[in-house]
């Protein structure tokens, strides 16, 4: 129920830059452990997109320990407790404490690192928005077991509007972290095709604070490479043949608002949103609303039965190249149904419409 960007959280945790001394490079970890199990407790650091264990560290017969590192870059670590509690540190020049009581699973506490105790809102963010779409999987089971269509429709819109209001947490949080590099921990909550602008001011500001950060370096080139498909940026041509072999540009439709969709007769899901779409089309259709379909089928007899099947009256195209279609290469796509909405200039101003998003937006653009 939940987008994924290629910027996977863990991804970002490999930094770089030179030092100015090692020993201004020392932070220390320390903290206390109570009401501990058997077991150690694991230091990693996040490199290269995976964890590197460290080191095991020691506790006095209290539970107290206390570890020194270099940390020359905003770095995030692992603290495993025993397997049993992961604590997330973002560590540069301050040094952090950690103290946590097995009896009281529910509280921890981190003190010193500034950018540490950030991490423990993202921490919370994550368990509450885990909780929510738990309790929505618990009821769709039930609902797919009852044959109950009604239901599940509900519960899909319900998991579209939770993913939005999430997206709208995770900037909330993050916005809250002020210069924070702890903030790079939940870019990956993000969707960039949503969110490019708050990202793309985001990464522009951390690498102003923290310059010459892999990280940060690497996440600005991948923006880059998506601004062409920016809210607001013109939104690419395309000029792909229609069933009947004559070639639709995306252009013939300026001066109107054209949902660019990407779908498939074999999508399952693109099948089950075609009658919302038609829907919408029907319904604003005579206001200035346009559908510009876009298949990633490679069986032409299949799309045009399809097309016919679910009566998708507007203009539809595809080179029957399957994700190797030249539109999905220039959009991006690498899942579908997958959507743009331009505006009359041919800008684009929302992407990733589907249910009530899409009835919304339209609602809001023309009106009841």
């Amino acid at each position: 129920m939940t987008s994924i960007w290629i910027l996977s959280l863990i991804s970002l945790f490999s930094c770089g830059g030179e030092a100015d001394s090692a020993q201004d490079d020392l932070v220390q970890i320390s903290g206390k452990i109570s009401n501990a199990p058997e077991g150690v407790v694991v230091l990693s650091q996040f490199t290269d997109g995976r964890p590197r264990v460290l080191d095991t560290l020691d506790l006095d017969s209290d539970g107290n320990f206390s570890y020194e590192l270099q940390v020359e870059d905003p770095t995030f670590y692992d603290l495993n407790l025993f397997g049993q509690r992961s604590v997330r540190l973002a560590l540069l020049k301050e040094d952090v404490q950690v103290n946590y009581d097995f009896s009281q699973p529910e509280a921890i506490q981190i003190e010193g690192s500034k950018d540490s105790q950030e991490m423990l809102k993202l921490e919370k963010l994550m368990a509450d928005y885990q909780a929510d779409v738990n309790a929505l999987n618990e009821a769709y089971y039930e609902a797919m077991s009852n044959n109950d269509a009604e239901t599940i429709k509900s519960i899909q819109a319900q998991a579209l509007d939770l993913e939005a209001n999430q997206a709208e947490r995770v900037k909330q949080t993050i916005n809250s972290m002020g210069d924070s590099f702890a903030s790079l921990a939940a870019i990956g909550l993000l969707n960039p095709k949503n969110d490019f602008p708050f990202l793309d001011e985001l990464i522009q500001r951390l690498d102003q604070k923290y310059p010459n950060t892999v990280s940060i370096i690497q996440l600005k080139q991948q923006l880059d490479e998506l601004r062409a498909l920016a809210i607001g940026a013109i939104a690419p041509e395309i000029a792909l043949p229609n069933p009947e072999g004559d070639i639709k540009k995306l252009s013939d439709l300026r001066g109107k608002y054209v949902l660019i969709d990407f779908w498939a007769a074999w999508c399952k899901p693109c099948r089950a949103e075609n009658p919302n779409v038609v829907r919408m089309f029907n319904k604003y259709n005579d206001k200035g609303f346009e559908v510009f379909g876009v298949s990633l089928d490679r069986d032409r007899e299949d799309w045009i039965q399809a097309i016919e099947d679910d009566q998708l009256n507007w203009t539809q195209v595809s080179d029957l190249q399957y994700f190797n279609s030249e539109a999905a290469t220039i959009y991006q796509i690498q899942a579908i149904p997958a959507s743009y909405l331009i505006d009359p200039d041919g800008k684009i101003i929302a992407k990733d419409l589907r249910g009530p998003t899409l009835e919304r937006k339209l609602e809001e653009l023309f009106g009841q």
